[in-house]
């Protein structure tokens, strides 16, 4: 045993944990070398990483899968990350037909579709009604307490979930089949004038999913409600939104400006091309709850008190940064790197590192770090979420 890890350990394809000042050593123990291969700026930290910074990563690879006939579903909570306590994840998938039952939920629901379509069915609490189809792209948002439901069309879809609050979990949400579940059957007699016998065959515990068939047009379903329909639109087409761009990527943001009915849940989607980064920078209004939808990345935050660890992100990965700590997160793959910036707030706010040292005398900057023209004539007083790497600084990867 102990000769097959040296062999292991010595392979030239194999990762060891030596920095390139000599720091480190190698490791001939057990590893799990797929895992040090995805987490190389863990497993051979910066040399600037020092401190103590909690766990900033979960993937929803390592989330229990719930499985039903119709789709499957898995979540981050603070289980799964215990330090993002502001908001938690849902990823699902609806087969075509399939169902997630009619429910609600006491916390507010955003949702971005990944793939696919799906319809989505509400009714407030004046008995307006909402029905709608939503595809890639798209987002909806549910306010806490109302009712509504989820079904795949003919491609059937995935989707991300979240919800204000990092302690919420799918599968104790408020669902019409666990209620029936539990209420005497008389009781249900009672409520809806019908004969106990109506009731027989109803479920003896929550549905949460289940398989049906797919729905008819959008028309056929439209149900009149004496009245109106809600108001507000529950429906919002992110990537119709004109990007903010600039060398090296973009970003398109949604909050309550631009999607009212979306009251505590602020996002952002963020477009890093290969050699770029998104700027250091922080926010001033709550944590960031992310989702990285394709490439690979790595992220550093820096907490103060010199505190600052290095994280690497991937496709399903899952990553927070507390209340106002300074980040930034790199590029370090060849394909564009895709993810989700979101918040519990009514708004998307941040502070750009560039731009607050632009716009504060520029002798005050100058003697704080002892820096020169350079730096200072480089500083810009716009904004860019994402900067593009010159060449000399893409040894960085």
């Amino acid at each position: 045993m102990e000769n097959r890890l040296r062999n292991l350990a010595g392979s030239e394809d194999v990762p060891q944990p030596i920095r390139q000042d000599g720091a480190g050593a190698t490791d001939f123990g057990p590893r799990d070398v797929m895992r040090d291969r995805e987490n190389p700026n863990m497993f051979v930290p910066p040399v600037t990483d020092a401190g103590l910074i909690p766990n900033l990563k979960f993937s929803f690879s390592d989330a229990h899968m719930q499985l039903n006939q119709g789709g499957w579903s898995r979540e981050v909570t603070v289980r799964e990350l215990p330090i993002a306590t502001t908001l938690a994840g849902v990823n699902m998938r609806l087969t075509p037909g399939g169902v997630r039952e009619l429910h609600w939920h006491q916390q507010a629901e955003w949702a971005y579709m990944l793939l696919g379509r799906a319809r989505i069915t509400a009714v407030d609490q004046e008995g307006r009604n909402f029905i709608a189809d939503v595809g890639q792209g798209d987002l909806w948002y549910f306010p806490a307490g109302l009712p509504h439901s989820i079904q795949g069309l003919e491609e059937g879809c995935e989707f991300l979930l979240v919800f204000d609050d990092g302690h919420f979990s799918d599968l104790n949400t408020l669902s019409i089949s666990d209620w029936f579940a539990h209420t005497p059957k008389s009781v249900l007699s009672a409520n809806f004038g019908v004969p106990e016998s109506a009731f027989a065959s109803i479920p003896t515990d929550q549905v949460y999913i289940f398989q049906d068939n797919i729905p008819g047009s959008l028309e056929s379903q439209r149900i009149q409600s004496p009245y109106g329909t809600i108001p507000q639109n529950f429906k919002h087409q992110l990537m119709a939104q004109t990007p903010l761009k600039t060398p090296g990527g973009s970003v398109r943001i949604v909050d309550s400006s631009n999607f009212p009915i979306s009251k505590t849940i602020a996002a952002a989607l963020v477009e890093i091309e290969p050699g770029a980064m998104r700027e250091l920078h922080w926010h001033p209004n709550n944590d960031e709850w992310q989702y990285y939808l394709s490439g690979q990345g790595r992220m550093t935050v820096f907490a103060g008190n010199g505190a600052a660890r290095t994280f690497d992100y991937r496709a399903g990965d899952v990553g927070y940064v507390p209340f106002a700590l300074g980040h930034y997160i790199q590029n370090t793959g060849n394909e564009t790197l895709w993810f989700l910036e979101m918040f519990k707030s009514d708004r998307f706010v941040d502070v750009s590192l560039n731009q607050w040292m632009a716009l504060t005398p520029r002798d005050l900057v100058r003697d704080n770090l002892n820096v020169g023209p350079e730096l200072l004539d480089a500083l810009r007083k716009e904004k860019w979420p994402v900067v593009k790497y010159t060449s000399k600084h893409l040894s960085l990867f």
